[in-house]
Formats: structure tokens, sequence, C-alpha cells
């Protein structure tokens, strides 16, 4: 995922783009690059590979008025196609360098289109599928039917490309509009007064407008200082769809914070807040956009539920409270293998499609191949008009604001939130819960933010004990039943963050295998079942820790407050709020962020942006 801004006003683009990449840095920061039109007849250029700040320097060497244009655009990349070099780094231009691009995704049939140009005569300056674009371009801008327009060139060259992938063009000839396009790749249009913005997050222009309009599939914006048209691919006009952006910029800033990741984690009860607010209504669950009737929820007699890392993972827990509640069949699905499989869709299947970012390339293509099965998609979104919601039956929007740490934190428990309530919701259409029972269930669901803050009352503990486990090579998780979900969420945090190897089990299958991993020294972190509400597989994991101490495991244990037969086998005890136990999980991960968080900047490392891993990931 690439972070790209474009901008058409009054302002100097320079600063509005910069200020644009900062805030998307955490989508691409293998290189980065500014383009702008100077309006003299120029086109201004620079490119660094490595982290914004070394564009920045580069952009500080040079005087006069050379990037003082207000329109242009930026990119921060993560490479797909080409190492991150300067030479691979955005924007590319064309031979003569007056067309420049930037672009996010992933164009297949780059090959022969590269095979095509190089036939033609033209010399490609970089490794890049990109770099095939602008030469393309050009050629359209200057010959034939599209001649001397730049939104037509554009869209002739879209045409012909295959793949994921948003562009965006300037045009040295024509300094006072932007053009881009988009294909299973995100770009939002902001509005202002008298300026224009384009981005692949909102975060790009949150600090001048909260205007916006979201662009749909196959569609080409072209932006000026007073305002968009947008057309389809054909060129025909399409009506966009405007929106208002629900926070502002403190909500991307890291306010006093340390690091993004540790505000994030602090804002998680006022994110479970606003996931939860709206959706009990009437003495039932509502949904945000509901395109299924009651009698299609009835019909349900199969829930696929499918998604990919952090999100798969508050897939898992789905599956507990829909079986629980609903007394139908869950599978989860990671989206990258539910279509290569053949699964067995019908009409009375629900596939629920979860992404933070909406645009995820796997769970996208998951939600298309169940559409051509007639199965209904209800998608769990945290980003307002994406590709994802767009495409589904029914959706419900997480709201828990902009994060800009790479590891999921608060969209990870408003997902778990948003599962429950599609769980009371199939309930309370198939009568499998009584009204009082499904206003009880959201009752005690509303709590959760309450204690969720209780639980924040653990980071400093957490944060020590990451400092002294920094030097550890390996730690171990162990949960049962909503815990072994947990487990896993854990282990994916510390591999993300700490580049530590990093594994979670569920703690029955201890002795089939991973107990051989156990060595003295070794920390295991064991998320406790409620002692109260799963008093057998209590009983059991009491087993399973002296199992591991036994062998010299050294035992973080998280354990319900009051829990003091876990005591005596926990080197380290951390407590958390006692809760009902499908919802444990919005309390146990609390601990296991701050933990991972804190063991990579122990070990010198960016806890916001790890190393090969982008926040969204929308290519395959």
């Amino acid at each position: 995922m690439c972070g790209i801004v474009g901008y058409v006003g009054h302002r100097q683009a320079l600063g509005v783009v910069l200020d644009g990449l900062r805030r998307l840095e955490y989508r691409g920061y293998d290189s980065a690059g500014v383009a702008l039109l100077d309006g003299s007849g120029g086109l201004a250029v620079e490119r660094a590979a490595g982290a914004l700040s070394n564009l920045e320097a580069r952009l500080a060497e040079f005087d006069g008025d050379r990037f003082e244009g207000t329109a242009g655009m930026g990119h921060t990349r993560w490479a797909t196609h080409g190492a991150p070099t300067d030479r691979n780094a955005h924007p590319h231009r064309d031979v003569a360098g007056r067309v420049a691009v930037v672009h996010n995704g992933i164009i297949e049939n780059f090959a022969e289109l590269r095979a095509e140009l190089e036939a033609a005569g033209v010399e490609m300056s970089s490794d890049t599928d990109t770099e095939t674009t602008a030469h393309l371009i050009a050629a359209a801008y200057t010959n034939g039917s599209t001649a001397g327009d730049l939104t037509a060139s554009v869209s002739a060259v879209v045409r012909r490309l295959e793949g994921a992938f948003t562009l965006v063009v300037t045009h040295a000839d024509d300094p006072d509009r932007v053009v881009a396009a988009r294909r299973n790749s995100p770009l939002v249009v902001g509005v202002g007064e008298g300026e224009t913005f384009l981005a692949s997050d909102v975060a790009a222009f949150i600090e001048h407008t909260r205007d916006a309009v979201e662009l749909g599939q196959d569609q080409v914006v072209t932006i000026t200082c007073d305002g968009y048209e947008v057309t389809d691919f054909a060129g025909e006009p399409v009506e966009a769809r405007p929106f208002t952006v629900d926070w502002d910029l403190s909500a991307a800033e890291k306010g006093g914070h340390d690091y993004f990741m540790l505000k994030e984690i602090e804002e998680q009860p006022g994110a479970l807040e606003n996931t939860l607010r709206g959706h009990f209504h009437d003495g039932g669950i509502i949904l945000d956009e509901q395109r299924l009737t009651e009698q299609d929820l009835r019909d349900i007699d199969k829930v696929f539920v499918v998604a990919c890392g952090t999100a798969y993972h508050s897939g898992l827990l789905a599956k507990y409270a829909i079986e629980h509640w609903c007394r139908i069949p869950v599978e989860v699905e990671l989206a990258s293998e539910f279509r290569y499989r053949d699964p067995v869709l019908g009409r009375d299947t629900l596939v629920v499609a979860i992404s933070q970012s909406g645009e995820t390339a796997d769970t996208l293509e998951a939600v298309r191949h169940a559409r051509t099965q007639r199965a209904r998609v209800l998608a769990i979104c945290n980003t307002n008009g994406a590709q994802i919601p767009r495409e589904s039956d029914a959706v419900l929007y997480t709201h828990a604001g902009p994060e800009i740490g790479v590891a999921a934190t608060k969209t990870f428990v408003s997902q778990i939130a948003a599962n429950y309530l599609v769980g009371l919701a199939l309930a309370q259409a198939r009568g499998t819960k009584y009204a009082d029972e499904v206003a009880r269930e959201f009752s005690a669901l509303a709590a959760m933010p309450e204690a969720v803050r209780q639980t924040l009352g653990t980071v400093d503990q957490m944060r020590a004990l990451g400092q002294k486990l920094a030097d550890s090579k390996a730690v171990l998780f162990l949960g049962r039943h909503v815990g072994y979900p947990i487990a896993l969420e854990g282990a994916l945090k510390l591999k993300e963050l700490a580049y530590m190897h990093a594994e979670g089990f569920a703690a029955g299958e201890l002795k089939h295998g991973p107990i051989a991993l156990i060595e003295d020294g070794l920390p295991v972190v064991v998320v406790m079942p409620s002692a109260k509400g799963r008093a057998l597989l209590h009983s059991k994991m009491l087993s399973n820790i002296r199992e591991i101490q036994a062998r010299g495991a050294r035992t973080i244990v998280i354990a319900e407050e009051g829990d003091e037969t876990v005591r005596p086998f926990a080197d380290e005890l951390v407590e958390i709020p006692a809760v009902p136990t499908l919802l444990q999980p919005l309390v146990s991960t609390v601990p296991l962020q701050v933990l991972a968080a804190e063991i990579a900047r122990a070990r010198g490392y960016d806890v916001d942006k790890p190393r090969n891993l982008a926040k969204s990931v929308t290519v395959e």
C-alpha cells in the first residue's frame, strides 16, 4: 500500500503535499517523491529512497522558485516492482519529462506494455511497472484522438491496464489540473474552498477539509482549484457520492504519546463506544447500511467469515459468538484461500467480510467470488465508502477513527464488537434469542468500553515487562476457547513489531507437539479462561501452566481480577476485569498489544512502521 497525495489550489503545493505524505507515511516508506507544476511550463520532480525525511533533506537543498507551484502530487512507496532505490522511486516521467505519474498497486500486463514501448524505441529508466504508464499517457496526449486532452489520454491508457491500481498524473502542458484513475485501489477526493485534494486516505487532507467524495470502481477524476469531475473509464460522466469525515486533525496526530500505536491502544474505549453507538434502537440491533431483509437473515443457514491477518483473528471470535447465539455453523476462512478451494455457497449463505480499509485485495476478491455464487455478503469496515462495503449487501462500519500505526489495535477490538453485533442481529432475526435476551447481551457489550479503560491500568506493567523480555529469542502464547484467537493475535503482534519468533497455540494442543519448544527461561504468555465462567477450562489451563513451569518456562499469566488460584503459578500476573466469557477478548488483548509494542521499542525498532509491512494490502 502506497501513500498518494494530489493537490490543486491556492496554496504552495509542496507544503500541502509533504504534510499529506507525513500523515500517509505509514502506508509506504521505502522511498518518496514529489512532482509539482510551477505554472511556467516546468515540471519539477524530486525523489529519494528511504524514509520521507530523506526526500525532505534533498528538497531543503534547493533555493529559488523550483517548487513554488500550486498544483502537484506526492508519493510514499511500498515496493512491489523493483528494489526501493532512487531510480525506482515515484513519480516516474516520460522521456521528454513532461508527464509525471505516481501509482499504487500492480499493473499485471506491464511486461507486454514494456515490450511494446521498447520496440518503439523508448528507453526505460526504472525497473517498475509504473513507468510504462507515463510513456503511454505521453504518447496518447501527443497523438491521436485524445491529443491535448489529459483526462481523455489517461482514460484511454487505463482501459488497457490489467490489475489493481490508482494512478495520479500531471502534465507540464496542463498546469491547472491533476488527473487520477482507480481500480481496486483506494482513492478519495477532498473538496475545499478554492482547492481540491486527492489522496489514498482522508488523513492526508483532514487539516484542510472534512468534505470528501468517494470514487467508485473504474473511475477517472480530474481536479482543479474549482472542483472535480468524475467519469468512468469510457469517459461517460459519473455522479460521485460526497460524505463528511467524522473525525478531525487531532485524531491523526500523536497527541503527546511516544508513538501512534500507544495512542491508539489508549483510544480503544472510545473506539468501542463509536462502534456500538446507534446500533441498538427500539429494542433491536440495526446495521448501518442494510440491503438484506429480515427474511433474508432468517433464511441464512451457514456463515463464512473471510478476512486476513488481525481481522481473521477477530473472525475466529465471531465463530464462537454466532454459533453460540444463533446455532448455525460458521466457517472462518483466510480470504487469500477462500475462492481457490471452491467453497460451497448458495443463496442461504452469509459471507461476512472483515477489512479495516475496505480495500484489502484478497478480501475484495473473496466478496466478488461470493457474489458470483449468489451468497449474501455483509461487510465490516472502518472506512466510509470503500470498495468492499460498496459491493456488499449490508455494512457495519466500525467508526474507530484513523489508525496510523501499521499494527491493528483499536480496529481489532472494534471488529470484535462489530462481529458480535452481527451475531446478535442474526439471533434476533432467526428468533434464537428473545428481544430481552438480545437487549441483555447488548447491555453487556455496551459495558465493555469501561472495562477496557480499567485494563489500560496495566499499560505501565506491560511496558516494564516488555523491557525485561526484549532479549528473549522467542515467546509462546497459550489460550483456550476465546483465549485461543487472542493467543494467535498476541503472537502476530510480536512477529509484526519485534521481528521475534512467536507462536500462538490452543493450550489443549500443548502435549501434541508444542511442549517440545519449552526450555529454561522461555517466556510463555497464558490467557486464562474465567474461573467462574469456564471453570472446567480454567482447571485444565492450570494443569498446562504446571507442565510448562516444570520444564523451566517463565509464565506471564493474564487472568481476571480475584483469580487467586493462578497466582502461585504466575511469574508475572496481569490482572484484567472480570467480564462475560465471550467478551473477555476485548480486555485480554490490550496487555498483549502493549507488550509487543514495548518489546519492539526496546529492541530499537519503529513501532508504527514495522519493516516490510503496509497498513493495507491492496494487491495480492
